[in-house]
């Protein structure tokens, strides 16, 4: 890190890591029983260390009771409720595998996933707006054993599925038997901290999303980075805004929150009004976010009125932002910080340094943990290892290695081949240079992954619904990301027309419509037949797209019709 004492600091808190990521749960509950663990900020709620240690004992009970086993998965598609985070605790301590859904994906994309993960367990929210895609999702596949639908009452449950009050009505009879039994107990001893805890779905430069398998150790070792690295204390209050899907929330900031035993304030989804009120109510110290959720939350027409003084330290992290951001982000809290996330190590893995100005954000994305280094190195070797370290200040490879390097690919060792050598160095897709003066600095991207309001978009997955959808209109389809004011990235499709027929704007938007929202495009220009450019072996050309695209863009912003615009 910045600082020797910081690398100590790593160093000291990792000879001191539990096996378990619940084992700390249950350490700040003995410690600390009646200080608050959860404030669920749309009920306003609260749950102590004791009560968050007990809920996790009575659910991890219900799940062997069930007949839930070490390495079993249960998907969800759940917002941040606090009985999400009873689950999420109650999995760690028994050694389920939990994977937690983008609440927006679609039931084609619901499929895959299952398909990648082969779930015994489906835990789902009965929203009304879920409704449609579930209805062609629940029931579906038969080896999901239990599929849990939460909501206020039992009118409306799905066909096959079972209601989330059903399913624990028998919670506190199995926790009783679990302590007279010591079944939880148990279970708990089987579980070591490189046994697989929780599934993070990320989209690669190689294809379509896949589910990243994390550890307790890799998951502990970057939230002692995250504790360190921006001095979080037990005595902050963290707001915890993000979707579950993301590394941003369960990982980072939840993740953290539990390894520390700082207050998490929770929201069921992001609301930007909602996030402020948080703040402002519950006093929250620490906000960490995506720069888009910070464009939306300065935007409200009400952002100047509430109190946000209590803010201490304001995080970002996901791409690179402009210099006015950082501006505006020092104004929003006296301390801001950034650095490199990736879900392959379980978040965070390069950070600022504490005091860190404008000037130092824009210079450089932080420095690297000593428990889990960073090298700047060459291409993979062609027989699965690790490429030369270049010098420092040289531009190449930015890659990663130690305990936070995630397991794998759920079985994919394939695509796992393509990410990790054989000798353990994770290869991130991106380039750039590392000195030990200045950190981590980006020089390019190496993966064409877009990133709309923080979500990971691949262009292909869009590009091939487009031209799937639209059969005998669209010969092909191309999108690239380009800057958002509210969004921080865009996405603009290209679409080459059929020949001999016609296609409109209005048509793909319809098309889009079967995708998760976020990876819907902007602005669509039709293009005619054989014109999208491409490059010396007939692919797309995507830099001559993305300078076409920014200047579509330019003409777009002059007409208020690009920043101010939803994606839709």
């Amino acid at each position: 890190m910045k600082t020797a004492a910081q690398d100590q600091a790593c160093r000291d808190r990792a000879a001191r890591l539990p096996e378990n990521i619940a084992d700390r749960v249950a350490e700040h509950a003995r410690r600390a029983p009646g200080a608050i663990a959860l404030l669920e900020h749309n009920t306003g709620e609260t749950v102590t260390w004791k009560q968050l240690d007990t809920a996790a004992d009575a659910f991890a009970a219900r799940l062997l009771a069930a007949g839930y086993r070490k390495g079993d998965v249960v998907a969800t598609s759940l917002p941040l409720l606090k009985e999400h985070v009873f689950l999420l605790v109650a999995c760690y301590r028994v050694g389920v595998i939990l994977a937690p859904l983008d609440l927006r994906l679609r039931a084609g994309e619901i499929r895959t996933a299952f398909e990648k993960l082969r779930p015994r367990g489906y835990f789902f929210v009965g929203a009304p707006a879920l409704m449609p895609v579930l209805q062609e999702v629940v029931g579906k596949f038969p080896g999901v054993r239990h599929w849990v639908q939460f909501q206020k009452d039992p009118e409306g449950i799905l066909p096959g599925a079972t209601w989330a009050k059903d399913f624990t009505r028998r919670i506190k009879l199995d926790y009783l038997k679990a302590r007279l039994l010591g079944t939880v107990r148990r279970a708990r001893a089987r579980v070591g901290r490189r046994d697989g805890c929780l599934i993070i779905f990320t989209t690669g430069s190689t294809g379509s999303p896949k589910p990243a398998l994390l550890c307790h150790e890799s998951i502990l070792v970057q939230n002692v980075g995250l504790t360190v690295g921006f001095d979080l204390r037990p005595d902050d209050r963290l707001l915890v805004n993000l979707p579950p899907s993301h590394v941003g929330c369960t990982t980072e900031l939840l993740g953290t929150a539990l390894y520390e035993g700082i207050t998490s304030v929770l929201l069921h989804v992001f609301d930007a009004l909602k996030s402020l009120e948080a703040i402002a109510e519950h006093r929250v110290s620490v906000v960490g976010q995506i720069p888009a959720l910070f464009n939306a939350e300065w935007s409200h027409r009400r952002y100047a009125e509430l109190d946000l003084s209590s803010l201490r330290a304001a995080i970002y992290g996901g791409q690179g932002v402009p210099r006015a951001f950082l501006d505006r982000l020092r104004a929003m809290a006296p301390e801001i910080g950034t650095g490199l996330g990736l879900t392959e190590t379980s978040g965070f893995c390069t950070y600022t340094a504490v005091g860190a100005s404008a000037d130092d954000l824009a210079d450089g994305i932080g420095f690297d943990s000593p428990l889990c280094p960073v090298s700047i190195r060459g291409p993979m070797t062609a027989d699965g290892h690790a490429g030369p370290e270049l010098p420092a200040g040289t531009v190449g490879e930015i890659c990663f290695s130690g305990p936070q390097v995630f397991l794998g690919y759920l079985n994919d060792p394939a695509a796992t081949a393509q990410a990790v050598t054989k000798d353990g160095v994770c290869y991130t897709g991106d380039l750039g240079s590392y000195d030990p003066a200045r950190g981590l600095r980006l020089a390019g991207r190496a993966k064409l992954v877009i990133k709309p309001k923080g979500f990971q978009v691949f262009p292909g997955d869009v590009e091939n619904h487009v031209v799937s959808a639209l059969p005998g209109k669209v010969a092909a389809a191309a999108c690239v990301g380009v800057e958002h004011a509210r969004w921080s990235e865009a996405i603009v499709l290209f679409v080459e027309e059929a020949p001999d027929a016609t296609v409109t704007p209005e048509d793909v938007h319809a098309a889009c419509q079967g995708i998760a929202s976020y990876a819907r495009p902007s602005h669509v220009e039709v293009v005619s037949t054989g014109t999208l450019p491409l490059n010396r072996v007939a692919k797309v050309d995507y830099v001559v797209l993305r300078e076409r695209a920014r200047e579509l863009v330019e003409g777009l912003r002059r007409e208020g019709k690009w920043d101010a615009r939803a994606i839709r």
